[in-house]
């Protein structure tokens, strides 16, 4: 069995899946880049050549050396997050990249293997139990770390892609009041920016009322009930100064237009606007590959990346969408039966890693396009330009297919 090698081994259903997102991402990047005189479908078509000697390099590594040396590969991935500070090029605001002549590499994309395989290697020790506060603490470390040093060059984006590992550290053992906090904390922060403070807080004590008197008698604690509401009535006070202090003027922007107190077509809220226009004139089959108007118009910005999925929906419509979807979802799903039969927690936790990421990374980016969540700069995996991206997704992806084609060697 140890002989095998990882082409018999190798799940080929993710493969062939990986190719027609990669192949599909091409076609609509061709599609939306073909007026322009930047070379914009070439350089791509270059990145995904370069692709297969990555992935040839990723799996004939042995699958134990990503284990072994994952916490060397972590660190490497810190500094040069760091690097940027000093030898990182400008573009746009951000000093995310690092420029190699006309060539640009971002290494917040290939942070996220590296952190995965971090937090995996950490959550495979047989001491490690997250019921324990210290546990949760060092694990909450290793995945805000890259955030740390991602958020003030400034990238919003990636910064906020690590929160998938909270959904990992959740199937690990993570308390559930944690994800509960989370998302409690959101939807407070959503209802303060459209409702009055006090209609916030009013809801808040119904609902922690009708909770209280719900539960068992036993479970029922008024003093509990009342500190809740206390840290709930003092978040609440508190979001309209960090909204109007903290957040800056184009983020406040953003949620105003995303929850419809500010209308600004032309400003703003062009993107999105132009964005919902391209797909929502697609229709049900489209207008046909290389026939959308809003694409070869150049009406929405960025259309080749962040807003890729403009193309799909407006030339390949509803029917083509559905298929992007299907594809992404099917990954998604195959990524995680792959996990949960793996021999070892480290080549589990590293494969719940890689859905999560993918699934925030599909996730954010539609629903960015189709105007529910806020514009922020998170790419389409395998359908966004870009090598560094490109070449990230696929090495988080082909390690875990490299450990998956091993398992037949584990114990």
């Amino acid at each position: 069995m140890k002989n095998q090698s990882v082409k018999n081994n190798i799940d080929w259903i993710s493969v062939f899946i990986y190719i027609a997102l990669v192949t599909l991402g091409w076609l609509n990047i061709y599609s939306s880049s073909l007026l322009s005189t930047d070379g914009t479908y070439q350089k791509q078509l270059i990145f995904i050549g370069c692709t297969i000697p990555l992935i040839f390099v990723v799996l004939f590594v042995d699958g134990k050396f990503y284990e072994k040396y994952a916490s060397i590969i972590f660190g490497v991935a810190l500094l040069s997050l760091a690097g940027l500070f000093l030898f990182g090029k400008t573009i746009a605001g951000q000093r995310c990249w690092y420029a190699i002549g006309s060539f640009t590499l971002q290494p917040s994309e290939f942070a996220k293997a590296a952190t995965s395989l971090a937090l995996a290697k950490y959550l495979s020790d047989t001491q490690i139990n997250l019921k324990e506060t210290n546990r949760q603490i060092q694990a909450l470390a290793i995945m805000l770390l890259p955030v740390m040093l991602i958020l003030p060059q400034p990238d919003p984006g990636s910064a906020l892609i690590y929160s998938a590992f909270i959904l990992v550290l959740y199937r690990e053992g993570l308390p559930s009041w944690y994800v509960w906090t989370a998302f409690i904390t959101i939807v407070l922060f959503v209802l303060t920016l459209v409702l009055e403070p006090y209609v916030v807080i009013i809801i808040a004590f119904v609902v922690l009322m009708i909770i209280h008197f719900k539960g068992r008698a036993v479970d029922r604690n008024i003093i509990l009930s009342a500190i809740l509401l206390v840290l709930i009535s003092g978040f609440v006070l508190s979001v309209d100064y960090v909204f109007d202090n903290v957040f800056k003027q184009h983020h406040r922007d953003r949620f105003n237009i995303l929850l419809g107190k500010t209308v600004d077509m032309k400003g703003i809220g062009y993107n999105t606007n132009q964005s919902e226009i391209a797909i929502g004139s697609g229709g049900w089959i489209g207008k046909g590959f290389l026939e959308g108007t809003q694409t070869k118009g150049g009406f929405v910005p960025e259309q080749h990346t962040d807003y890729i999925f403009t193309t799909v929906g407006e030339e390949w419509g509803f029917a083509g969408s559905f298929v992007v979807i299907l594809l992404f979802t099917c990954l998604l799903l195959r990524v995680i039966y792959l996990a949960e039969r793996q021999k070892t927690k480290f080549s589990r936790v590293y494969g719940y890693c890689v859905s999560g990421i993918l699934f925030i990374h599909f996730f954010v980016n539609i629903a960015m396009v189709i105007g529910i969540f806020p514009t922020i700069g998170v790419p389409l995996p395998f359908f966004s330009y870009g090598g560094s991206g490109l070449w990230g997704f696929t090495i988080l992806l082909f390690i875990f297919l490299k450990m998956d084609a091993n398992k037949v060697n584990e114990w």
